[in-house]
């Protein structure tokens, strides 16, 4: 079938002698990547017709005029001496005091088994089951998981899968063993790395903290060395797997020749909430069983295996604000049932976060040409007072991927939207929320292994992970890909059914 269309002309007889709509004929995006290298490359177009001087100086040397230097050299030996004393030293100090590199050789992330599998359905069937919420507050939550962006296969541990529920603490254990151990061996396996080996551990759960600690079992279970110099971070939310990056990035550069091995989760077992508050009935039906192991290295030996450099690393808590401090808050109900309430100021604190955040990230990432319209926009409208719109940093000139932490679809709606991103950009991070659902800090490692899934990480590279967390807190991580990643060598949760995403996740999905 072929619909007929009018046969118009691309340019009308009255004006084929005009000059072009700049604006129709020319895609200003190109215009704008164009000045982004213009500036960018802006010192080599300088120093260019310099080197081309100095070099056809240099031609003009005959070998008599090089032997004549030589021997003006030798008539001022205490020059050359003082010269080469100073080279030395300032070699020294820059090779002695100049950070470690820190390396990601591998990570894993944990994929439970298809019996914790959780459809929604069989969410709402559980809910309902447990007697615990009026039937107001389950149409409730069968409307939050309609909107929520999550998929038909997320995981939740048994205690709670089970009728009728069991959350205890010999059940809370068990899922933290079955995550910290599942995600630790995979990773062992592919780095193949020795235990013995690991001189710094760190483990990130914000809401399960038992006694011995996580890290403990982690240590007991593998018989870590007695002098490894281990942390436990909890009740830092779901940013908290880059404040353990952050972390041992710091530790790495006061312990040479270490690995440092990190694993952030969360624990639901005991974190399901079994009242009617309905601000504390969000978490219930967006987290979701999961966690992921890293293994860092300050060893430049490491650098030919390993697959990213971390770059930079930025953290902004906005602690000292009562509202910010408050919008993300363990409590109990008046019922006294334990809960984590969420504030309708959260969108707000934020994004409010993000822009502290991203303020400080910047001028450590971003091209010089961002840089200069960002501050001609700012001197614009405070200076001079002109009524103009702020400009927003193109960050996709300074990033190749983005790691979004699936907080909620309302998150990264707005994240896409203030920064400016594409459905591309944001793939990573909304199929992870729709196949994991909200894994809390270990969310931006199921996003990494989505993109080496799907054969796009270069070397060269540039990934962005950005994270929130109760405080509240929004953290950054920049890495920078060392090698080529090819997904037929990879083993990560996503591998055996990665040709089924991209998904199309509607706005709306009737249980």
């Amino acid at each position: 079938m072929s619909n007929s269309k009018p046969n118009n002309p691309l340019v009308t007889p009255s004006s084929s002698h005009n000059i072009p709509d700049f604006k129709q004929s020319v895609k200003l995006k190109y215009v704008k990547l164009g000045y982004h290298y213009l500036i960018t490359h802006g010192m080599y177009l300088f120093l260019s017709p310099l080197i081309v001087v100095v070099a056809a100086q240099l031609s003009t040397f005959s070998l008599q005029d090089l032997y004549s230097l030589w021997d003006h050299l030798q008539f001022n030996l205490i020059s050359v001496i003082l010269c080469s004393t100073l080279l030395v030293f300032l070699s020294t100090v820059y090779f002695l005091t100049r950070p470690h590199p820190v390396y990601l050789v591998n990570f894993s992330c944990y994929k439970p088994d298809d019996a914790r599998q959780c459809t929604r359905q069989i969410f709402m069937e559980r809910s309902a089951s447990t007697g615990s919420f009026t039937e107001e507050n389950l149409q409730f939550q069968r409307k939050i998981l309609e909107r929520s962006g999550l998929g038909e296969t997320t995981y939740l541990p048994d205690a709670v899968l089970r009728v009728p529920p069991n959350p205890c603490m010999e059940e809370a254990r068990k899922e933290a063993e079955a995550v910290m151990f599942g995600a630790i061996d995979e990773l062992l396996v592919k780095t193949s790395v020795k235990p013995k080996d690991i001189g710094i551990l760190i483990v990130n759960c914000s809401l399960f903290n038992p006694t011995p600690s996580l890290s403990a079992m982690i240590v007991n279970h593998y018989k870590l060395r007695g002098n490894i110099v281990s942390y436990n971070l909890g009740g830092m939310g779901c940013s908290a797997g880059l404040i353990s990056i952050d972390l041992a990035k710091d530790l790495l550069q006061v312990h040479p020749n270490s690995y440092a091995l990190v694993i952030s989760m969360e624990n639901i077992t005991l974190n399901w909430y079994f009242g009617n508050e309905r601000s504390m009935l969000v978490s219930n039906c967006l987290f979701r069983m999961g966690g992921a192991a890293i293994l860092l290295s300050n060893k430049r030996s490491d650098w030919h295996r390993s697959k990213y450099q971390l770059v930079h690393t930025v953290r902004t808590h906005k602690g000292s604000d009562d509202k910010c401090f408050s919008c993300v808050f363990q409590m109990e109900d008046p019922n006294g049932k334990i809960g984590v309430s969420l504030s309708k100021d959260l969108m707000a604190v934020a994004g409010d976060a993000l822009k502290t955040n991203i303020t400080t990230l910047g001028p450590l990432v971003l091209p010089m040409s961002e840089q200069l319209l960002f501050f001609a926009t700012l001197v614009c409208k405070k200076l001079f007072r002109m009524k103009i719109k702020p400009y927003i940093p193109d960050f996709k000139l300074a990033f190749e991927h983005f790691c979004i932490h699936a907080g909620g679809r309302a998150v990264l709606d707005e994240i896409e939207k203030n920064l400016q991103l594409t459905d591309w950009n944001m793939e990573p991070s909304r199929m992870t929320l729709y196949r994991f659902g909200n894994t809390s800090s270990s969310s931006l490692w199921y996003e990494l292994a989505y993109t080496e899934a799907k054969g796009r990480v270069k070397r060269g590279d540039r990934m962005w992970q950005i994270a929130f967390g109760s405080g509240f807190k929004c953290n950054s991580a920049v890495w920078k890909a060392l090698r080529t990643i090819n997904p037929a060598k990879e083993k990560n949760p996503w591998i055996d059914e990665i040709d089924k995403f991209p998904v199309d996740v509607p706005k709306f999905s009737a249980i």
